[in-house]
């Protein structure tokens, strides 16, 4: 583990000379974070993470291992068109964001999803292709509810 500038990253991983990291963000093992990349404060990056050229996250991400943030629909093109990810969104593992992706504040995107289109605030969408399943509110309660029958 190497701490800089009050982030945290594991071994190897790649973080582009360009990219802006905030304070307090976690960056696993083997990640590698492309070129004019923006993560804001506190996020938390699981390992074998790819977040491609130009992608902007805003604080408090959680995005969880093996995921792909890609910037390039027709491969390998001229035009590049990262996702932007906003706020307190939750990302979980093996999931793929697809270019030119809006993922709203306070947004969750289960694990495995393929994400193809925009995801509002405070919804949660899981699957392939990534569809609406419920809001944000009723993710946090059925979080509370099993963390309560767990702790039993």
């Amino acid at each position: 583990m190497k701490k800089r500038e009050n982030i945290t990253t594991y071994e190897t991983s790649y973080i582009h000379d360009s990219a802006k990291i905030g304070r307090g963000t976690k960056i696993g093992a083997f990640v590698d974070i492309g070129k004019d990349v923006v993560i804001g404060a506190d996020c938390n990056i699981q390992a074998h993470v790819t977040i491609s050229n130009g992608v902007h996250i805003g604080d408090r991400v959680f995005i969880g291992p093996n995921t792909s943030i890609l910037n390039d629909r027709y491969p390998v093109s001229k035009v590049l068109t990262p996702p932007t990810i906003h706020d307190d969104v939750i990302i979980g593992g093996f999931v793929v964001i697809l270019p030119n992706i809006v993922i709203g504040e306070k947004a969750v995107i289960g694990a495995g999803s393929v994400v193809t289109k925009d995801v509002p605030k405070k919804s949660v969408v899981y699957g392939n292709p990534a569809e609406h399943k419920m809001s944000r509110e009723e993710y946090d309660r059925k979080k509370i509810e099993w963390e309560r029958k767990m702790r039993r």
